[in-house]
């Protein structure tokens, strides 16, 4: 179980950097504009327990629901825009 875990975390590690290869520059100091179905990836802190930062893709509503303000945190930790 523990060995899933940690392959699972290594291939989220591996995969983030395909992520920037369509990214939207993260020194916008905003968050690019979309409809509401579009989805903006940035990166979270990881889950306790690892060192492993992961990266989440949710609409602004979403984001919004838990807490997070899309356009003040995506110049540091936004990744890129999906539809």
């Amino acid at each position: 179980m523990a060995r899933t875990w940690i392959i699972a975390a290594v291939m989220v590690a591996v995969a983030a950097p395909a992520f920037g290869t369509t990214a939207q520059p993260s020194s916008m100091s905003q968050a690019p504009a979309g409809t509401p179905q579009t989805k903006y990836c940035m990166r979270v802190d990881p889950i306790t327990g690892s060192l492993v930062q992961t990266v989440q893709c949710w609409t602004r509503e979403e984001w919004a629901e838990q807490g997070v303000d899309v356009d003040r945190e995506w110049a540091k930790n936004g990744i890129n825009v999906e539809g």
